[in-house]
């Protein structure tokens, strides 16, 4: 049975079991015990989108979508993440029997893998290609934490699969939507969206602002302009006040469930939200699910609430990496 290594452990986060354990409890910790009067985990938060940088700059946020998840009934676990080194046209399993974490192992769910395999719609990762891929890796500490704490034994862990998510086409995510929306529906599927919001800066070459009067100069949508590294820095607003409106923008089209109105804002905004192809799959998904009306009133739709950034940017050179944390209701 091989196993996928923890190949960012010791850089990105720490690898130290004792230490791993006491960041993440202190920072569900730090978590309120209820979110406008819902208690945690939210009953039926079946499916969160969390962050997926280092830990010191987003463990704290992810650990609000995590404090929400609901695992009562969990058997398996769908963990989506975007493809950052490998090109992907569709979407990729892997091809390892566990994961590792300094926490412990977690178990692939192999019938499902071959399942979603069998579909013909699938890649399979090389080794390589999985083991240097974070986005999925970063959410497997947070994964062993919450099954650790809400299961007897290892023996009863619900199962894993990861699935890479490449730069899926809209009728792409529709199609791999159609294929997860079955296994959304079941009450014992949960599902993990691993995706960062807006990177901003000229490293990133996303350097677009709101300023508060929009002005006749316009580029992606009206009153907005790509600041360059001649100009003076904007103050009405700052910079970091501009990406959060940018971010809120965005974030309101994933709350509204319209995978088309997702899109569109991307289309419009440029947003450089990395995860937006397996946010956009399973908003496809649950789009699905609405159709067949397998989701009652006020479900099927994320709530966002967490957001934060990895720095405030008032000057054209800095950057910052915004974090956000939600969950949808099923």
């Amino acid at each position: 049975m091989s196993t996928r290594k923890a190949s960012h452990a010791g850089s990105w986060y720490t690898s130290r079991p004792s230490t791993l354990s006491t960041e993440l409890d202190g920072w569900l910790a730090q978590v309120p015990s209820s979110i406008e009067g819902e208690r945690l985990p939210i009953t039926g938060a079946r499916v969160i989108i969390a962050p997926h940088a280092g830990y010191s700059y987003s463990g704290p946020a992810a650990a609000w979508a995590y404090k929400s998840w609901d695992l009562a009934k969990a058997k398996r676990i769908f963990l989506l993440g975007p493809s950052h080194n490998l090109y992907l046209p569709g979407c990729a399993l892997s091809r390892h029997a566990k994961y590792a974490t300094p926490l412990g192992d977690l178990l692939i769910d192999e019938k499902v893998v071959e399942e979603l395999d069998k579909t013909g719609k699938f890649d399979t990762m090389s080794a390589d290609a999985d083991e240097t891929e974070h986005s999925l890796e970063m959410h497997l500490p947070f994964i062993y934490k919450m099954i650790s704490q809400s299961f007897s034994s290892p023996a009863e862990y619900p199962g894993l699969i990861p699935i890479l998510v490449g730069s899926t086409k809209p009728a792409k995510e529709r199609e791999y939507g159609a294929i997860l929306a079955p296994y959304l529906a079941d009450p014992t599927s949960v599902f993990v969206i691993s995706s960062d919001f807006c990177h901003w800066g000229s490293r990133f070459h996303y350097t677009y602002y709101l300023p508060a009067s929009p002005s006749a100069a316009a580029s992606l949508i009206p009153g907005g302009v790509s600041l360059k590294w001649s100009d003076k820095a904007p103050s009405n607003p700052p910079i970091h006040e501009s990406i959060g409106r940018l971010d809120r923008m965005t974030m309101d089209t994933v709350e509204s469930g319209k995978h088309d109105a997702f899109l569109d804002n991307l289309k419009e905004t440029g947003n450089t939200v990395c995860g937006r192809h397996p946010i956009g799959v399973v908003m496809a998904a649950l789009e699905v699910l609405e159709r067949e009306q397998k989701v009652g009133e006020g479900k099927g739709k994320f709530k966002f609430v967490r957001y934060e950034r990895s720095g405030d940017v008032t000057n054209i050179s800095d950057s910052s990496v915004s974090y956000a944390s939600a969950y949808a209701l099923l």
